[in-house]
């Protein structure tokens, strides 16, 4: 599967294809073979795989979508600290089945189509720190 390198990489896929999402996870193939995520904290198996919508929201009106796509990528950068260096991110295209427990998208009929490069995630971490006086903190643990 190819690897986006750069911010600017990953928002000229965003601007050409909409219904794209991203997940952080072991990859597509453990994904595939399961295809469901499991609720943390009931156990519960999922109707599809947990992953985030990338779609701009009208609400962000005309800002850069690099910073959309740096948003994007940093929700969720917490991940491999919490659940292993094996988790990584990765975009994909599919169809919502519900929603999970945190109104995630639950998605399937999954088509991977390229990991975020380990680049990608620390450039998001930098430009969401580049506006943190003008957003303020968002607190993930640590």
């Amino acid at each position: 599967m190819p690897v986006l390198h750069t911010l600017d990489e990953l928002a000229e896929l965003l601007e050409q294809q909409d219904g794209l999402y991203l997940r952080w996870s072991k990859g597509p193939d453990v994904d595939l073979a399961r295809s469901s995520s499991k609720d943390d904290l009931t156990g519960i198996l999922m109707p599809g795989l947990s992953a985030n919508p990338l779609d701009v929201e009208k609400w962000w009106d005309d800002r850069p979508l690099v910073l959309w796509a740096a948003r994007r990528v940093y929700d969720y950068e917490h991940l491999p600290r919490e659940k292993g260096p094996q988790v990584r991110p990765w975009v994909l295209r599919g169809a919502e089945a519900g929603r999970g427990p945190d109104n995630e998208p639950l998605v399937v009929d999954v088509e991977p189509l390229c990991w975020v490069g380990d680049e990608v995630i620390e450039a998001s971490r930098a430009e969401v720190a580049r506006h943190r006086e003008e957003w303020g903190p968002l607190k993930r643990g640590r």
